[in-house]
Parts: structure tokens; C-alpha cells; sequence
């Protein structure tokens, strides 16, 4: 970077010659305004940089599949249509695939006897964890005094005129609090996923799968790659396996597919979305409201699919 160094030292006005503390100062704003432009151009040399890596081989990708073959995984289990299909999706994977769900204080229970159910069909381990997150508050699906709103899929962020930052961390100034919903639990996939790491330490696993999108999504900032990829720089540093070169994986096979999409993978994969329960607001018969963010964009999903929807409603039991 040979420009960057002389035009900086172009910049670095020594204090020693400046008694004048005005000059100091605009020295310093200058410094502060030449990094604030040089930022865009670093990204852009980063992002070009990372274009140009070459993509894996036939080989490549058949060695990879054969060292997951031989790899073990934990999969966050909710019950609902995403966390099934990257169920079935490591199940095809790797070696041994633990599920794990979390009994949190959540509105229902529906969706945990459905992951019962999902894990006993998918003949894997199944570990139920009690946390208490309702104590916290702060969300409509831990506390009964809040109203789950109804969904509206025009306020998705996937459904912006553009939508290019959504994901971007850098634009985080752009996310509108009051467009996320009080559905978003605080810190709830942090939670749920540092659960996850502990449970893949002892059962010896590399991967965690957990399914997150940022297309047909209600706008959570914990559902975002850059979260994902964060996460996972942190638990190869903050565990005994990441430190001693058992690398652990965070792996979201639905990141960037829509509900439709994921119908599609999971029906290839055998899933019965029947068993599958997405609905905040289900009764004790799992019987789902119909009119939630989850099940606006469900019963989406399974319409551009062009598939039937199994899901059972309220409206069509009365």
C-alpha cells in the first residue's frame, strides 16, 4: 500500500511543530476524513479479492463430502418448517445428527411435542433444554401481555424495493426498530446457539445447523449472514475444541432460499411438513392461527411452491 502510507505521512502533522492547537485539530479531522474514505476502498478491494477465489473442484467437493460422512452435527430443533429441513439436510450429511430444542417460556408447548415427533420419525438423539428466557421479557412470544401482530408480508425486508443492504452490517443504521417485529425474542439465536456449542463439544461434533434465512424472513438481526459469521469466529475462539483445532461450523443450508425453496429442498429430502408446526400463537392442539408472521409466510411458501399445504389452521377446525 504505498500510496496509502505516503499520503498518509502527508497527513501526520507531528504535534511537536504544531503550537497552534487549532492546526492540531485540523490535522486530526483531516486524518479522521482521509480513513472515512479510504474505507469504501479497502471493502471493495476485500470484496474483489474474495470474487476471485477460485470455486472447489468435483474433487473438492467430493473429498468434503466424504470427511462429512465421517463428521458428527447438532441441529436447532423448534418444530416448525425451517428447522425440520435442516434436519433432514445434515441427516444427509454427516455421521450422527443430535437435535436440540429449548423449552424457554415460549407462548405454546405445541411446537415442542412436534419436535418430539419429528425426532422420533428422523430416528435421531433428541435433547430438550429448559431456559427461561420469558423472565427477560420484551417479546410477544414470552410474554402473554404483549399482542403477537398479524403478519403482512409486504413489510418483510425481502420484500423492499431494494434490498440490497438488508444484510449488509455495515447499513445496520438502516433497520427501522419499529419494523421489527415484537415477535424477535431478545438475544434469543445467541442463546440457542451458545446451547448448541456446548452440546457439540460434548457429543464431538464440527457442525451446528440452524435454520435461518434472510429472504422470507420478519427482519431479525440475529437471522443475518454476518451474525452467523461472527458467531461462529467466536466459538472457535471461546471453546476448548475451537482452540485445540477441532474447528466447529455454523452451517444455515436456507440462508439464502425462499420459503418456497425450502419446501422444495425439504420434499426431496423426505420431510413430512405435516408434523411440522410454525405458528406463534398455536392452540393446545397445535392448531395454528393462520394470520401470524410465521404463518403468512408459510402458507406463502407452500402457494409458490405449488405445493398443498398440510399445515392444520383454527379457521378450517371451527
Amino acid at each position: 500500500m504505498p500510496i496509502f502510507i505516503a499520503t498518509y505521512a502527508q497527513l501526520n502533522i507531528s504535534s511537536k511543530l504544531c503550537n497552534n492547537a487549532t492546526l492540531v485539530k485540523t490535522a486530526i479531522s483531516q486524518k479522521l476524513k482521509f480513513f472515512k474514505f479510504l474505507k469504501p476502498t479497502i471493502d471493495n478491494t476485500m470484496t474483489q479479492i474474495t470474487a476471485q477465489t477460485s470455486s472447489p473442484s468435483p474433487k473438492d467437493n467430493a473429498d468434503l463430502a466424504a470427511l462429512h460422512k465421517s463428521q458428527n452435527a447438532v441441529v436447532l430443533l423448534s418444530g416448525g418448517l425451517d428447522s425440520v429441513t435442516c434436519l433432514y439436510w445434515a441427516k444427509a450429511r454427516y455421521a450422527s445428527v443430535t437435535a436440540v430444542s429449548f423449552n424457554y417460556g415460549q407462548r405454546h408447548n405445541s411446537e415442542l411435542v412436534a419436535a418430539k415427533t419429528i425426532a422420533k420419525t428422523a430416528n435421531v438423539n433428541h435433547r430438550i433444554i429448559d431456559i427461561d428466557i420469558a423472565q427477560l421479557g420484551g417479546s410477544s412470544l414470552t410474554d402473554h401481555s404483549m399482542t403477537v401482530p398479524d403478519g403482512d408480508t409486504n413489510k418483510f425486508p425481502s420484500n423492499d424495493s431494494d434490498g440490497s443492504d438488508v444484510n449488509n452490517i455495515d447499513n445496520v443504521d438502516n433497520f427501522d426498530n419499529n419494523a421489527i417485529p415484537n415477535t424477535y425474542v431478545p438475544a434469543r439465536n445467541t442463546i440457542f446457539l451458545s446451547y448448541a456449542l456446548a452440546v457439540a463439544e460434548v457429543t464431538d461434533a464440527n457442525h451446528i445447523v440452524i435454520g435461518v434465512s434472510s429472504v422470507d424472513y420478519s427482519g431479525y438481526p440475529d437471522c443475518r449472514p454476518e451474525y452467523i459469521a461472527a458467531f461462529e469466529h467466536m466459538a472457535n475462539l471461546a471453546t476448548k475444541a475451537g482452540v485445540t483445532g477441532h474447528h466447529l461450523s455454523i452451517q444455515t443450508p436456507l440462508q439464502h432460499l425462499s420459503k418456497a425453496k425450502t419446501i422444495e429442498l425439504g420434499l426431496t429430502l423426505g420431510v413430512d411438513y405435516g408434523q411440522t408446526i410454525s405458528c406463534y400463537q398455536a392452540d393446545a392442539n397445535g392448531l395454528a392461527c393462520g394470520i401470524c408472521d410465521s404463518c403468512v409466510l408459510r402458507r406463502q411458501g407452500f402457494a409458490q411452491a405449488g405445493v398443498a399445504d398440510p399445515t392444520r389452521y383454527q379457521s378450517n377446525e371451527s
